[in-house]
């Protein structure tokens, strides 16, 4: 805020996007741990499949 300040834009303008900057923020922090859940969902159903495909070939023997 103060880099929007010295630049000269007024302080109501700079405290709005600093603002509007802290709310994109938060919604990609919230993004980001939802796709950190959806790594570990993908990660155990991928070691499910493989466990199950291991499991039909190797042990058809």
């Amino acid at each position: 805020m103060t880099t929007m300040i010295s630049a000269g834009a007024n302080e109501e303008k700079a405290r709005k996007a600093a603002e509007a900057v802290a709310e994109h923020e938060k919604r990609f922090d919230h993004i980001d741990k939802e796709l950190i859940a959806l790594k570990w969902m993908m990660g155990v159903m991928l070691t499910g499949v493989v466990s199950l495909v291991l499991k039909a070939f190797l042990y058809k023997l």
